[in-house]
């Protein structure tokens, strides 16, 4: 099987494609400011108005590229998601002697230090404001950082693709936002770990046992 494809093309979000530099740097100083926005105010208070004035351009200019803010978060998130799997592909090559519950585990410690890392991703992916399609594209068995697991699964463990497997995976991802969505919602970090902690146990039993 081979393995997955780093250069997986991204979901389009944009209302047009940046093809030049002057573009894609336009594109960037959206994204930027709405990652900044998220840092200092709750996502329902955030504006294509504010966007606008936080990146220095006219909203006319926005909406050249993003028909809605709706858009805008889910550039963000595809973004994140691929920086994660990236970072994920690297590690999964380190893991050839991994057992599956303890891949599993490292998968998890690393979407948890991803989410700490990135706080206007942590609010917009716990908040759940990113849309179905932009799930799809990356919480799919066949896409994103699913995909890494699922090959895997079957690359390392022998596990043989099925819509059986890709149900598991499915209901795993789910399960999993849940959980780690809960987890944050306690007030300590202790909570936190403990839920996380237990998220890994149930999860590990659902998919190995």
């Amino acid at each position: 099987m081979p393995e997955p494809d780093q250069n997986a093309p991204s979901l389009a979000v944009f209302r047009r494609k940046p093809m030049q530099g002057r573009s894609a740097g336009t594109v960037q100083q959206i994204i930027a400011a709405t990652s900044a926005l998220l840092g200092r105010m709750p996502l329902e208070d955030i504006t294509t108005s504010l966007v606008a004035k936080e990146a220095g351009i006219s909203v006319g200019g926005l909406y050249r590229f993003f028909p809605d803010k709706q858009s805008i978060i889910d550039a963000i998130a595809v973004r994140h998601m691929e920086d994660f799997r990236s970072a994920l592909l690297r590690s999964v090559a380190m893991l050839a002697l991994a057992d599956g519950r303890t891949f599993l585990n490292r998968v998890i410690d690393a979407y948890v230090a991803f989410l700490d890392e990135r706080p206007d991703f942590r609010t917009i992916a716990l908040g759940r404001h990113v849309s179905q399609q932009a799930r799809r594209s990356q919480a799919e068995p066949d896409s994103g950082p699913a995909a890494l697991v699922r090959w895997f699964l079957m690359k390392r463990l022998g596990l043989k693709q099925s819509d059986d497997l890709d149900l598991k995976l499915r209901v795993l991802i789910e399960t999993g936002e849940r959980l780690i969505a809960y987890a944050y919602s306690q007030d300590t970090v202790d909570g936190r770990l403990r839920v996380i902690a237990e998220m890994k146990l149930m999860l590990a039993n659902y998919l190995f046992d």
